[in-house]
């Protein structure tokens, strides 16, 4: 198994410089055109990347979240959900990497073997970065109206929200 992880990309390259050969195409030029156009790519999605950035430390460092957790624990209490988990849920359809530092953050503080820890595990995994998907994907390609397909990205991160809860709670709880 080992070998053949070591061998994956050599083969795949000689693949791909053997389809080109018999296929007659430039190889060369058609890299350096996929490189250029990587680049074009790369300077359109920049402010779309930065303006995300910029929002999710706006919200982490101003301090909402946990004024806004502070108003809301009566009601999570009341669901029976953790209010140590709500911040990922948050952060989740904003930002990957926001929600895996908070997920990291509750794997320190209670254990990765912990009903929270576990929790937050399965909310990793059965909801998206929809806001950072339309910022970015959309905003790349030019498509200027997404209220509807937000609505329907952050309607299906909370129900899969819901449905981790749940899950957690039958499996684990």
């Amino acid at each position: 198994m080992v070998l053949l992880s070591k061998l994956i990309m050599p083969i795949l390259v000689i693949t791909i410089v053997t389809y080109a050969f018999v296929k007659k195409i430039n190889i060369y030029d058609s890299f350096i055109n996929g490189a250029k156009e990587g680049l074009e790519v790369t300077f359109n999605l920049f402010p779309y990347l930065l303006a995300m950035i910029f929002g999710v430390n706006l919200m982490v460092k101003s301090g909402f979240i946990p004024d806004m957790l502070n108003l809301l624990k009566p009601l999570f209490d009341l669901l029976k959900v953790p209010i140590e988990i709500i911040p990922m849920a948050i952060m989740r359809p904003i930002s990957g990497n926001a929600s895996l530092a908070l997920m990291n953050d509750v794997f320190i503080k209670y254990g990765v073997d912990s009903f929270l820890g576990r929790l937050a595990s399965v909310i990793q995994g059965s909801t998206d970065t929809t806001i950072y998907i339309l910022t970015i994907y959309f905003g790349v390609v030019g498509i200027k109206k997404i209220k509807y397909a937000m609505l329907v990205g952050l309607i299906s991160d909370l129900f899969g929200f819901i449905a981790s809860v749940l899950v957690a709670y039958l499996f684990f709880g």
